[in-house]
Protein backbone atom coordinates (compact mmCIF):
# COMPACT_ATOMS: atom_id res chain seq x y z
CA UNK A 1 0.00 0.00 0.00
CA UNK A 2 1.74 3.70 -1.13
CA UNK A 3 0.87 6.38 1.90
CA UNK A 4 -0.08 9.80 1.27
CA UNK A 5 1.53 12.00 3.92
CA UNK A 6 -1.76 14.53 4.29
CA UNK A 7 0.74 17.42 3.84
CA UNK A 8 1.70 16.52 0.70
CA UNK A 9 -1.32 16.73 -1.13
CA UNK A 10 -1.55 20.25 -2.14
CA UNK A 11 1.34 19.66 -4.07
CA UNK A 12 -0.19 16.63 -5.64
CA UNK A 13 -3.10 18.08 -7.06
CA UNK A 14 -3.67 21.06 -8.55
CA UNK A 15 -6.76 23.30 -9.53
CA UNK A 16 -6.65 21.67 -12.73
CA UNK A 17 -6.34 18.12 -11.77
CA UNK A 18 -9.60 16.13 -11.25
CA UNK A 19 -9.21 12.59 -8.81
CA UNK A 20 -11.46 10.14 -10.62
CA UNK A 21 -13.72 7.11 -9.14
CA UNK A 22 -12.68 3.78 -11.26
CA UNK A 23 -10.53 3.76 -14.26
CA UNK A 24 -10.17 6.15 -16.96
CA UNK A 25 -10.90 5.00 -20.54
CA UNK A 26 -9.30 6.59 -23.17
CA UNK A 27 -11.32 6.63 -25.86
CA UNK A 28 -15.08 5.91 -26.95
CA UNK A 29 -14.77 3.30 -29.84
CA UNK A 30 -16.43 0.56 -29.94
CA UNK A 31 -13.13 -1.32 -27.30
CA UNK A 32 -14.16 1.74 -24.82
CA UNK A 33 -18.00 1.14 -25.28
CA UNK A 34 -17.24 -2.65 -24.56
CA UNK A 35 -15.18 -2.04 -21.59
CA UNK A 36 -17.62 0.40 -20.01
CA UNK A 37 -20.71 -1.89 -20.27
CA UNK A 38 -18.81 -4.10 -18.51
CA UNK A 39 -18.21 -2.17 -16.03
CA UNK A 40 -21.49 -0.50 -15.18
CA UNK A 41 -22.97 -3.61 -14.91
CA UNK A 42 -20.42 -4.12 -12.08
CA UNK A 43 -21.32 -0.78 -10.69
CA UNK A 44 -18.09 0.07 -10.73
CA UNK A 45 -17.81 4.26 -11.76
CA UNK A 46 -15.69 4.97 -14.76
CA UNK A 47 -14.32 8.24 -16.76
CA UNK A 48 -14.49 8.15 -20.71
CA UNK A 49 -11.76 10.71 -22.10
CA UNK A 50 -12.71 11.07 -26.21
CA UNK A 51 -10.97 13.25 -28.57
CA UNK A 52 -14.01 13.93 -30.71
CA UNK A 53 -17.47 14.86 -30.50
CA UNK A 54 -19.13 11.54 -31.06
CA UNK A 55 -18.59 8.08 -30.22
CA UNK A 56 -17.12 5.78 -32.91
CA UNK A 57 -15.75 8.29 -34.51
CA UNK A 58 -14.17 6.51 -37.73
CA UNK A 59 -17.37 4.90 -38.12
CA UNK A 60 -19.03 8.25 -37.59
CA UNK A 61 -16.37 10.67 -39.56
CA UNK A 62 -13.75 8.76 -41.31
CA UNK A 63 -15.54 6.00 -43.30
CA UNK A 64 -17.42 6.02 -47.05
CA UNK A 65 -20.88 6.01 -47.53
CA UNK A 66 -21.24 2.48 -49.03
CA UNK A 67 -19.23 0.98 -46.06
CA UNK A 68 -20.18 -2.18 -44.94
CA UNK A 69 -19.75 -4.69 -42.44
CA UNK A 70 -17.12 -7.39 -43.77
CA UNK A 71 -17.96 -9.72 -41.82
CA UNK A 72 -21.54 -11.47 -40.32
CA UNK A 73 -22.75 -9.43 -38.20
CA UNK A 74 -22.34 -11.54 -34.98
CA UNK A 75 -18.60 -11.68 -35.34
CA UNK A 76 -18.77 -8.02 -35.29
CA UNK A 77 -21.36 -7.15 -32.35
CA UNK A 78 -20.48 -5.99 -29.04
CA UNK A 79 -20.67 -8.08 -25.70
CA UNK A 80 -23.87 -8.02 -23.81
CA UNK A 81 -25.99 -6.71 -26.68
CA UNK A 82 -26.54 -8.67 -29.91
CA UNK A 83 -27.87 -6.72 -33.10
CA UNK A 84 -31.40 -6.16 -34.15
CA UNK A 85 -32.78 -9.77 -35.68
CA UNK A 86 -33.78 -7.19 -38.29
CA UNK A 87 -30.41 -6.13 -39.77
CA UNK A 88 -28.81 -7.89 -42.71
CA UNK A 89 -25.78 -10.22 -42.10
CA UNK A 90 -23.55 -7.59 -43.35
CA UNK A 91 -25.31 -4.43 -41.51
CA UNK A 92 -24.39 -1.15 -43.24
CA UNK A 93 -22.51 1.61 -42.15
CA UNK A 94 -25.08 3.54 -40.70
CA UNK A 95 -26.68 0.56 -39.27
CA UNK A 96 -23.48 0.00 -36.78
CA UNK A 97 -23.54 3.58 -35.96
CA UNK A 98 -27.04 3.33 -35.00
CA UNK A 99 -26.09 -0.20 -32.85
CA UNK A 100 -23.63 1.46 -31.13
CA UNK A 101 -25.61 4.57 -30.43
CA UNK A 102 -28.26 2.09 -28.53
CA UNK A 103 -25.27 0.27 -27.00
CA UNK A 104 -24.24 3.42 -25.45
CA UNK A 105 -27.69 4.35 -23.87
CA UNK A 106 -28.33 0.85 -23.17
CA UNK A 107 -25.71 0.80 -20.65
CA UNK A 108 -25.54 4.98 -19.97
CA UNK A 109 -22.44 5.51 -21.14
CA UNK A 110 -21.36 9.29 -21.41
CA UNK A 111 -17.65 9.97 -22.71
CA UNK A 112 -16.42 13.31 -22.04
CA UNK A 113 -16.50 14.07 -26.02
CA UNK A 114 -13.21 17.05 -26.51
CA UNK A 115 -11.02 15.44 -24.41
CA UNK A 116 -7.82 14.81 -26.64
CA UNK A 117 -5.40 12.91 -23.91
CA UNK A 118 -1.48 14.81 -24.49
CA UNK A 119 0.31 11.91 -21.92
CA UNK A 120 -0.22 9.45 -19.99
CA UNK A 121 2.29 8.60 -17.33
CA UNK A 122 2.44 6.14 -14.22
CA UNK A 123 3.64 8.13 -10.90
CA UNK A 124 6.01 5.93 -9.26
CA UNK A 125 5.89 7.96 -5.98
CA UNK A 126 2.04 8.35 -5.57
CA UNK A 127 1.08 4.75 -7.56
CA UNK A 128 -1.01 6.51 -9.90
CA UNK A 129 -2.31 7.25 -13.15
CA UNK A 130 -1.70 11.16 -14.28
CA UNK A 131 -3.74 11.83 -17.86
CA UNK A 132 -3.47 14.99 -19.20
CA UNK A 133 -5.88 15.73 -21.05
CA UNK A 134 -6.72 18.94 -24.11
CA UNK A 135 -10.02 20.02 -24.14
CA UNK A 136 -11.65 21.77 -27.34
CA UNK A 137 -10.69 25.31 -25.90
CA UNK A 138 -7.27 24.43 -24.98
CA UNK A 139 -7.10 24.64 -21.44
CA UNK A 140 -5.85 21.25 -20.41
CA UNK A 141 -6.73 19.10 -17.01
CA UNK A 142 -5.05 16.32 -15.12
CA UNK A 143 -7.10 13.27 -14.61
CA UNK A 144 -5.40 11.03 -11.59
CA UNK A 145 -6.65 7.68 -10.67
CA UNK A 146 -5.92 3.76 -9.73
CA UNK A 147 -6.11 2.32 -13.76
CA UNK A 148 -6.39 2.78 -17.19
CA UNK A 149 -7.87 1.38 -20.58
CA UNK A 150 -6.40 2.25 -23.35
CA UNK A 151 -8.93 1.51 -26.05
CA UNK A 152 -7.43 4.27 -28.79
CA UNK A 153 -7.20 1.41 -31.33
CA UNK A 154 -5.26 0.55 -33.89
CA UNK A 155 -7.03 3.24 -36.42
CA UNK A 156 -6.53 6.06 -34.40
CA UNK A 157 -4.25 7.86 -37.24
CA UNK A 158 -4.01 7.95 -40.87
CA UNK A 159 -0.93 6.67 -42.46
CA UNK A 160 0.44 9.16 -45.33
CA UNK A 161 3.10 7.34 -47.44
CA UNK A 162 6.01 9.33 -48.69
CA UNK A 163 6.12 9.54 -52.31
CA UNK A 164 8.17 11.53 -54.30
CA UNK A 165 6.52 14.36 -56.05
CA UNK A 166 3.25 13.97 -54.34
CA UNK A 167 3.35 17.10 -53.32
CA UNK A 168 3.68 18.58 -56.53
CA UNK A 169 1.13 16.73 -58.55
CA UNK A 170 -1.42 19.67 -58.16
CA UNK A 171 -4.73 17.46 -58.36
CA UNK A 172 -6.75 16.33 -55.59
CA UNK A 173 -5.13 14.38 -53.41
CA UNK A 174 -7.90 12.30 -50.77
CA UNK A 175 -6.65 9.63 -47.82
CA UNK A 176 -9.80 7.45 -47.63
CA UNK A 177 -10.23 8.10 -44.32
CA UNK A 178 -12.03 12.07 -46.10
CA UNK A 179 -13.49 9.80 -48.64
CA UNK A 180 -17.24 9.60 -49.26
CA UNK A 181 -18.31 8.73 -52.58
CA UNK A 182 -17.07 8.38 -55.88
CA UNK A 183 -19.79 11.08 -57.04
CA UNK A 184 -17.34 14.10 -56.72
CA UNK A 185 -14.77 11.57 -59.13
CA UNK A 186 -17.54 11.12 -61.97
CA UNK A 187 -15.45 10.82 -65.35
CA UNK A 188 -12.17 12.06 -63.84
CA UNK A 189 -8.83 9.28 -63.85
CA UNK A 190 -7.84 8.42 -60.30
CA UNK A 191 -5.21 6.24 -58.86
CA UNK A 192 -6.33 4.61 -55.69
CA UNK A 193 -3.03 4.13 -54.09
CA UNK A 194 -3.58 0.47 -51.81
CA UNK A 195 -5.07 -2.94 -52.45
CA UNK A 196 -6.60 -4.14 -49.23
CA UNK A 197 -10.34 -4.07 -48.57
CA UNK A 198 -10.51 0.01 -48.82
CA UNK A 199 -8.76 -0.16 -51.78
CA UNK A 200 -10.84 -2.43 -53.15
CA UNK A 201 -14.29 -1.22 -52.40
CA UNK A 202 -13.04 2.42 -53.32
CA UNK A 203 -12.29 1.13 -56.29
CA UNK A 204 -15.31 -0.52 -57.04
CA UNK A 205 -17.57 2.99 -55.90
CA UNK A 206 -15.44 4.94 -58.56
CA UNK A 207 -16.23 2.65 -60.77
CA UNK A 208 -19.81 2.54 -59.98
CA UNK A 209 -20.12 6.30 -60.42
CA UNK A 210 -18.35 6.71 -63.35
CA UNK A 211 -14.56 7.32 -62.80
CA UNK A 212 -11.99 5.28 -64.60
CA UNK A 213 -9.68 3.86 -61.29
CA UNK A 214 -6.24 2.76 -61.34
CA UNK A 215 -4.98 0.71 -58.08
CA UNK A 216 -1.81 0.31 -57.05
CA UNK A 217 -1.21 -3.29 -56.37
CA UNK A 218 2.51 -3.33 -55.28
CA UNK A 219 3.05 -6.07 -52.78
CA UNK A 220 1.39 -9.75 -52.89
CA UNK A 221 -1.84 -9.78 -50.76
CA UNK A 222 -4.76 -12.95 -50.27
CA UNK A 223 -7.88 -11.92 -51.92
CA UNK A 224 -10.42 -14.71 -50.56
CA UNK A 225 -14.52 -14.91 -51.68
CA UNK A 226 -16.55 -13.19 -49.54
CA UNK A 227 -18.86 -16.12 -49.65
CA UNK A 228 -18.05 -19.79 -50.23
CA UNK A 229 -21.59 -21.33 -51.72
CA UNK A 230 -23.91 -19.32 -49.89
CA UNK A 231 -21.28 -19.37 -46.30
CA UNK A 232 -19.14 -16.69 -44.91
CA UNK A 233 -15.82 -17.59 -45.88
CA UNK A 234 -14.94 -16.17 -42.14
CA UNK A 235 -17.31 -18.20 -40.78
CA UNK A 236 -15.87 -21.45 -42.63
CA UNK A 237 -12.41 -20.34 -41.66
CA UNK A 238 -13.64 -20.37 -38.00
CA UNK A 239 -15.53 -23.34 -37.87
CA UNK A 240 -12.42 -25.27 -39.44
CA UNK A 241 -10.16 -23.90 -36.85
CA UNK A 242 -11.87 -25.35 -34.32
CA UNK A 243 -10.95 -28.77 -35.74
CA UNK A 244 -7.77 -28.01 -37.79
CA UNK A 245 -4.80 -26.47 -37.59
CA UNK A 246 -3.91 -22.82 -38.65
CA UNK A 247 -1.63 -24.44 -41.33
CA UNK A 248 -4.07 -26.48 -42.60
CA UNK A 249 -6.87 -24.22 -42.58
CA UNK A 250 -5.00 -21.84 -44.62
CA UNK A 251 -4.19 -24.18 -47.44
CA UNK A 252 -7.81 -24.48 -47.80
CA UNK A 253 -8.59 -21.20 -47.87
CA UNK A 254 -6.02 -20.83 -50.61
CA UNK A 255 -7.33 -23.75 -52.38
CA UNK A 256 -10.91 -22.40 -52.04
CA UNK A 257 -10.05 -18.85 -53.57
CA UNK A 258 -8.28 -20.61 -56.52
CA UNK A 259 -11.23 -22.29 -57.17
CA UNK A 260 -13.64 -19.37 -56.96
CA UNK A 261 -11.76 -16.85 -58.05
CA UNK A 262 -9.63 -18.25 -60.53
CA UNK A 263 -5.29 -17.15 -60.80
CA UNK A 264 -5.27 -13.25 -60.05
CA UNK A 265 -1.53 -13.87 -61.24
CA UNK A 266 -3.00 -12.71 -64.47
CA UNK A 267 -5.35 -9.69 -63.27
CA UNK A 268 -1.74 -8.44 -61.73
CA UNK A 269 -2.37 -9.72 -58.00
CA UNK A 270 0.16 -12.24 -56.33
CA UNK A 271 -0.37 -14.26 -53.73
CA UNK A 272 1.39 -14.03 -50.40
CA UNK A 273 3.76 -17.13 -49.44
CA UNK A 274 2.69 -17.21 -46.45
CA UNK A 275 -1.35 -18.25 -45.60
CA UNK A 276 -4.29 -15.84 -45.37
CA UNK A 277 -4.87 -16.44 -41.24
CA UNK A 278 -1.07 -16.39 -40.48
CA UNK A 279 -0.36 -13.68 -41.75
CA UNK A 280 -3.12 -11.80 -40.41
CA UNK A 281 -1.92 -13.10 -36.46
CA UNK A 282 1.71 -12.10 -37.41
CA UNK A 283 1.22 -8.88 -39.26
CA UNK A 284 -2.33 -7.73 -38.64
CA UNK A 285 -2.86 -7.27 -43.13
CA UNK A 286 -6.41 -8.55 -43.59
CA UNK A 287 -6.84 -10.73 -46.48
CA UNK A 288 -9.60 -9.22 -49.15
CA UNK A 289 -12.98 -9.99 -49.15
CA UNK A 290 -13.52 -9.72 -52.59
CA UNK A 291 -17.63 -9.09 -53.42
CA UNK A 292 -17.25 -7.33 -56.56
CA UNK A 293 -13.88 -5.67 -57.85
CA UNK A 294 -12.59 -8.51 -59.62
CA UNK A 295 -14.76 -8.80 -62.04
CA UNK A 296 -14.09 -5.16 -62.77
CA UNK A 297 -11.15 -5.93 -62.94
CA UNK A 298 -11.46 -8.47 -65.45
CA UNK A 299 -13.87 -6.19 -67.34
CA UNK A 300 -11.25 -3.94 -68.04
CA UNK A 301 -12.98 -1.31 -65.31
CA UNK A 302 -10.24 -1.04 -62.83
CA UNK A 303 -6.65 -1.07 -63.88
CA UNK A 304 -4.37 -2.77 -62.06
CA UNK A 305 -0.98 -1.24 -61.72
CA UNK A 306 2.70 -1.36 -60.13
CA UNK A 307 3.62 1.05 -57.28
CA UNK A 308 4.45 4.48 -57.98
CA UNK A 309 7.84 5.80 -58.47
CA UNK A 310 6.82 9.11 -58.00
CA UNK A 311 4.21 11.73 -58.96
CA UNK A 312 4.71 14.99 -61.32
CA UNK A 313 2.21 17.39 -62.31
CA UNK A 314 -0.95 15.76 -63.35
CA UNK A 315 0.38 12.32 -63.58
CA UNK A 316 2.50 9.38 -61.79
CA UNK A 317 5.37 7.20 -63.07
CA UNK A 318 4.91 3.49 -62.58
CA UNK A 319 7.41 1.40 -61.38
CA UNK A 320 7.59 -0.45 -64.30
CA UNK A 321 8.31 2.78 -65.96
CA UNK A 322 5.39 3.59 -67.59
CA UNK A 323 3.58 7.06 -67.04
CA UNK A 324 -0.79 7.73 -66.68
CA UNK A 325 -2.61 11.34 -66.64
CA UNK A 326 -4.40 11.56 -63.39
CA UNK A 327 -6.78 13.91 -62.30
CA UNK A 328 -7.22 12.36 -58.32
CA UNK A 329 -5.41 10.49 -56.25
CA UNK A 330 -6.83 8.48 -53.10
CA UNK A 331 -4.80 7.20 -50.47
CA UNK A 332 -5.91 3.68 -48.91
CA UNK A 333 -2.73 3.54 -47.34
CA UNK A 334 -4.79 2.37 -43.76
CA UNK A 335 -4.49 3.42 -40.47
CA UNK A 336 -1.94 3.38 -37.13
CA UNK A 337 -2.04 3.34 -33.32
CA UNK A 338 -1.15 6.29 -31.74
CA UNK A 339 -0.36 5.24 -28.46
CA UNK A 340 3.23 5.78 -28.57
CA UNK A 341 2.56 9.41 -28.77
CA UNK A 342 1.22 10.12 -25.66
CA UNK A 343 1.76 6.94 -23.16
CA UNK A 344 5.10 7.79 -21.37
CA UNK A 345 7.61 5.98 -19.55
CA UNK A 346 6.03 2.38 -20.14
CA UNK A 347 7.68 -0.55 -22.19
CA UNK A 348 4.36 -2.28 -22.79
CA UNK A 349 2.93 -1.17 -25.88
CA UNK A 350 6.18 -1.61 -28.88
CA UNK A 351 7.44 1.51 -31.31
CA UNK A 352 4.55 0.81 -33.48
CA UNK A 353 1.70 1.12 -30.76
CA UNK A 354 0.88 -2.38 -30.40
CA UNK A 355 1.26 -4.70 -27.00
CA UNK A 356 4.33 -6.36 -27.20
CA UNK A 357 2.90 -9.24 -25.76
CA UNK A 358 0.64 -11.37 -28.49
CA UNK A 359 -3.36 -12.34 -28.21
CA UNK A 360 -4.28 -13.75 -25.64
CA UNK A 361 -1.97 -11.87 -23.59
CA UNK A 362 -2.08 -8.06 -24.58
CA UNK A 363 -5.01 -7.28 -22.73
CA UNK A 364 -3.08 -6.59 -19.34
CA UNK A 365 -0.04 -4.68 -18.17
CA UNK A 366 2.14 -3.58 -14.79
CA UNK A 367 0.21 -1.08 -12.21
CA UNK A 368 -2.92 -1.14 -13.33
CA UNK A 369 -2.58 -0.41 -17.41
CA UNK A 370 -5.16 -2.31 -19.85
CA UNK A 371 -5.41 -2.60 -23.21
CA UNK A 372 -8.08 -3.46 -25.50
CA UNK A 373 -8.89 -3.20 -29.11
CA UNK A 374 -5.28 -3.94 -30.24
CA UNK A 375 -5.41 -7.88 -30.91
CA UNK A 376 -5.23 -7.62 -34.97
CA UNK A 377 -8.03 -9.69 -35.19
CA UNK A 378 -11.16 -7.78 -35.70
CA UNK A 379 -14.05 -6.77 -33.36
CA UNK A 380 -14.44 -10.19 -31.81
CA UNK A 381 -10.61 -10.05 -30.54
CA UNK A 382 -11.12 -6.91 -28.84
CA UNK A 383 -14.57 -8.01 -27.45
CA UNK A 384 -12.65 -10.88 -25.82
CA UNK A 385 -10.34 -8.44 -24.49
CA UNK A 386 -12.92 -6.17 -23.02
CA UNK A 387 -14.90 -8.45 -21.05
CA UNK A 388 -11.75 -9.82 -19.51
CA UNK A 389 -10.59 -6.48 -18.78
CA UNK A 390 -13.89 -4.78 -17.43
CA UNK A 391 -13.90 -8.64 -15.02
CA UNK A 392 -10.43 -7.93 -14.01
CA UNK A 393 -11.00 -3.88 -13.63
CA UNK A 394 -14.65 -5.04 -10.71
CA UNK A 395 -12.16 -7.32 -9.10
CA UNK A 396 -9.50 -4.87 -8.64
CA UNK A 397 -12.34 -1.84 -7.95
CA UNK A 398 -14.00 -4.38 -5.37
CA UNK A 399 -10.24 -5.24 -3.27
CA UNK A 400 -9.78 -1.43 -3.35
CA UNK A 401 -12.91 -0.43 -1.87
CA UNK A 402 -13.79 -2.99 0.34
CA UNK A 403 -14.30 -1.69 4.29
CA UNK A 404 -11.65 -2.30 6.67
CA UNK A 405 -11.35 -1.85 9.78
CA UNK A 406 -7.62 -0.84 9.94
CA UNK A 407 -6.71 2.90 10.80
CA UNK A 408 -7.45 5.40 7.88
CA UNK A 409 -4.87 7.49 6.19
CA UNK A 410 -3.93 9.61 3.18
CA UNK A 411 -3.21 6.50 0.87
CA UNK A 412 -4.41 5.09 -2.02
CA UNK A 413 -7.55 4.09 -1.15
CA UNK A 414 -8.95 6.50 0.35
CA UNK A 415 -8.36 8.83 -2.64
CA UNK A 416 -10.30 6.17 -4.55
CA UNK A 417 -13.21 6.97 -2.86
CA UNK A 418 -12.93 10.95 -2.37
CA UNK A 419 -15.32 11.13 -5.03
Amino acid sequence: MVLFPCDRMDSLFSPHTKLVSGPIIIGAGPSGLAVAAGLREQGVPFTMLERADCIASLWQKRTYDRLKLHLPKQFCELPRMPFPEHYPEYPTRRQFIDYLEDYRAKFDINPLFGHTVVSARYDQTSGLWRVRAAAAGGSETEYIGNWIAVATGENAESVLPDIPGLDAFGGEVTHVADYKSGEAYRGKEVLVVGCGNSGMEVSLDLCDHGARPSMVVRDAVHVLPREVLGKSTFELAVLLMAWLPLWLVDKILVVLAWIFLGNLAKLGIRRPTVGPLTLKNSTGRTPVLDYGALARIRSGEITVVPGVTRFGKGFAELADGRVISLDAVVLATGYRSNVPQWLQGNDFFSKDGYPKASFPHGWKGESGLYAVGFTRRGRSGASADAVRTAKDLGKAWKEETKPTNKPTGCHRRCISVIF
